[in-house]
């Protein structure tokens, strides 16, 4: 089962800026391997459920490591025999649009 799951993740105890606990969280889903997007207001993961799960685990984990208070929102799409749905779903649009879209 392909899983696309979009989820955003912020300290609520370190102020307005946050930034630097979400640059941790992206250099976590980068080293994990797992296809994403990165967007203005979180990140869209791509892969089976137990690997899409356990990055936002391992984000998790070390966010609460100097956090007391952490905000998550998840959000899941899962669909069997699909795979690439990051590019697919978006080329879907476009196509019945007959342009393209803007990127973020």
């Amino acid at each position: 089962m392909s899983v696309l799951l979009e989820f955003s993740m912020s300290p609520l105890d370190k102020g307005e800026s946050v930034g630097d606990y979400v640059a941790r969280s992206l250099e976590i889903i980068d080293k994990s391997g797992v296809n994403y997007r990165l967007n203005p207001m979180g990140t869209v993961l791509e892969g089976d459920w137990d690997t899409v799960f356990g990055v936002v685990r391992k984000c998790y984990e070390r966010m609460s490591q100097d956090c007391s208070r952490i905000s998550v929102s998840i959000k899941v799409d899962a669909r069997k025999n699909q795979e690439n749905r990051l590019e697919a779903k978006v080329a879907s649009v476009e196509k019945r649009l007959g342009k393209p879209l803007r990127k973020s």
